[in-house]
Parts: C-alpha cells; sequence; structure tokens
C-alpha cells in the first residue's frame, strides 16, 4: 500500500518522494488545488476553505492555506523558488467547489471558491488544466507523486482528471 500525506481543511503538502500520495477528503464548498511537477515528479495538493483572507486576518496568517488568496499564492511560491519547478512543467487541477447545504445558493461559497482559485491562478500566471467543479458532490482527491494522476472520488465512483 503507498505512504498516503493527508491533507485537512486550510493545509496542504508538497512532496517529491516516490510512491507517495497526497490525499484530501471532505471537499464539499471547498477546492482542492493539486501541482505538479511533470519533469522532477514534485506534486503539491492545497485544501482551501474560504476565497478571501481579508475576512480573518488572524487566521490567515497563522493559517494561509485556509484562503485562497493567501494560500495559492504560498504554495505556488514555495514551488517556485524552494523546490526550483520550472513554471512550464507544472500540470494545475481542481476539484470541489460544491453546493453544499445552501439555501438556493444563498453564499455560494463553492462557487466563489472556484472563481477566487482561477482568479489567484491567473493573476499569478497559471492556467488550470483540468477541473471537476460545482454541483453538490462531496469529493475526496489524491494526488500520486509517482505519474501525477489526480484522482476524484465520491461514494463509490471514482474518476481521473
Amino acid at each position: 500500500m503507498k505512504p498516503v500525506v493527508n491533507v485537512g481543511v486550510g493545509d496542504y503538502a508538497i512532496s517529491d518522494r516516490p510512491g507517495e500520495e497526497i490525499k484530501t477528503y471532505g471537499l464539499g464548498s471547498c477546492v482542492a488545488l493539486a501541482v505538479y511537477d511533470r519533469r522532477q515528479r514534485i506534486g503539491a495538493l492545497l485544501h482551501v476553505a474560504y476565497p478571501e483572507a481579508v475576512i480573518n486576518p488572524e487566521r490567515a496568517r497563522q493559517q494561509p492555506a485556509y484562503f485562497v488568496d493567501t494560500g495559492v499564492q504560498m504554495v505556488m511560491e514555495q514551488l517556485l523558488t524552494q523546490h526550483r519547478v520550472d513554471r512550464h512543467d507544472l500540470v494545475l487541477k481542481i476539484a470541489g467547489g460544491a453546493a453544499m447545504m445552501e439555501d438556493e445558493g444563498l453564499f455560494n461559497i463553492g462557487k466563489r471558491n472556484v472563481l477566487a482559485v482561477r482568479r489567484e491562478l491567473s493573476r499569478l500566471g497559471f492556467r488550470v488544466s483540468a477541473e471537476d467543479v460545482g454541483g453538490e458532490l462531496s469529493r475526496t482527491v489524491s494526488l500520486s507523486i509517482d505519474t501525477g494522476a489526480t484522482l476524484v472520488s465520491s461514494g463509490r465512483d471514482r474518476w481521473e482528471l
């Protein structure tokens, strides 16, 4: 069985360890960003809960990955500077952003999270290559460090992005 690094809400992991898998569970309105360097086989998985850190600056200082604007920038900077990935070798995929228990989309947190991730990546000069977002599914996402395969599952269903 593969070693698994679990990523909780407002958390992230970066790995270059062969055979490892990074996994996050229970994506409702939250969004997972999977980033993979095809050449160096380095992967990152981020699980964000809210679009903007301005709603809770103290939490953003303590847990930047909880918010799209602080989390996405932090992970991408770490990949580019500490892990020295080439931005042209990166494949980015997102999943989540469901409308969970929302009264006729009253707050639209899932949709707002998806839009915020796309906007932040665009601002940083990146583009999403695949996504599975919206709907009403709770999702689990895993990223294989060996292959870069990003698997999404919900209940008994499982598919690759």
